[in-house]
């Protein structure tokens, strides 16, 4: 797959420690469970937001995502629980999720936006620009240096975002073989 690939294999390599979901549900638990019960179902609830039966399949497919959708493929995904979801209405949720700061829009390249839930936790994204591999990494190292360059430059830094877009190595093995796998964008 070429770079900018739809839905390539993301990885997320781990300087400290990954974090968690919650835990696992029993299977009467999980069995009983409706839409309202996803992650990013709560989120809208918590900030005002009105919950049609659409907006609970897209927060369901949002929050079971393992991979940096596009709204194409949230539309492909939501369409196959709900056939009377129109690609119209994932638009203007994801819209309205991302100016609610529940999604974050992110740019891997090939013209499309990818999204991920802003609660996804502190990380950092590495684009193989041959495959299209999304890496996700975390590093404390990397955000003290950031830090400490804003104070030298007379800023408190107050967010931070880093894409970096590269080729593998031919010597460099894989990150999957060197690290635990917590996200992973693939093409379906």
């Amino acid at each position: 797959m070429a770079y900018g690939g739809e839905h390539a294999a993301c990885r997320k390599q781990s300087v400290s420690p990954v974090r968690t979901s919650s835990p696992p549900r029993s299977a009467s638990a999980a069995k009983s469970a409706d839409l309202s019960d996803s992650r990013i179902a709560r989120m809208c609830i918590d900030r005002g937001l009105k919950m049609t039966g659409q907006r609970r399949v897209i927060a369901r497919v949002l929050s079971d995502a393992e991979d940096h959708p596009d709204v194409e493929e949230l539309y492909r995904r939501a369409s196959a629980l709900d056939p009377k979801i129109s690609v119209a209405t994932v638009y203007r949720t994801v819209r309205l999720l991302e100016e609610k700061g529940i999604l974050e829009r992110r740019d891997f390249g090939g013209g499309r936006a990818r999204y991920e839930a802003t609660e996804h936790g502190r990380h950092y994204h590495l684009i193989d620009v041959d495959s299209g591999k999304v890496i996700e990494f975390e590093d404390e190292e990397h955000e003290a240096l950031m830090h400490r360059l804003a104070k030298r430059l007379g800023f408190e830094l107050v967010s931070l975002r880093l894409e970096l877009f590269g080729r593998r190595l031919p010597e460099v093995g894989t990150p999957a073989k060197k690290g635990k796998t917590a996200r992973k964008d693939e093409t379906p």
